[in-house]
């Protein structure tokens, strides 16, 4: 389960022909702009989310998505691209009822000076939710 809704996020972002999407390390030589994406799972053990057998049935993932830019402009224009990607769309995953994903948190973009290198990044926590069909 945790990787069909990994492919449901990193597809929505595939799908978009102007994005370069990377699912893990960054290959050496990669030119900007592109996005990084992480992706983390949790079963919430909240009261509403499980029936009365106990079992939990809501399944929660977030991907991490690092857009990288060489300027505060390209990864202005990376994000928004990852917006319309992803922002309230109910992605289909089989055999699950998916909720419209939702912006979560995210930090501000910054250059990385720890590096040296001339590239800005900015992250987005986007959230993915889906119980049983």
């Amino acid at each position: 389960m945790i990787q069909a809704h990994a492919d449901a996020i990193l597809d929505l972002l595939r799908a978009d022909s102007e994005l370069t999407v990377i699912d893990g390390p960054v290959p050496q030589g990669t030119v900007p702009p592109y996005v990084v994406v992480y992706i983390d799972d949790s079963d919430p053990e909240l009261p509403d989310s499980r029936p009365l057998t106990g079992d939990s049935e809501r399944h929660v993932t977030r991907g991490y998505i690092h857009s990288v830019g060489s300027n505060g402009v390209a990864v202005r224009a990376v994000r928004q691209r990852v917006r319309a990607a992803l922002l309230d769309v109910r992605p289909t995953i089989a055999g699950r009822s998916c909720m419209p994903i939702r912006r979560e948190d995210g930090q501000p973009a910054r250059s990385d000076e720890e590096t040296g290198s001339p590239l800005v990044s900015a992250v987005d926590v986007y959230r993915l939710e889906s119980v049983p069909a």
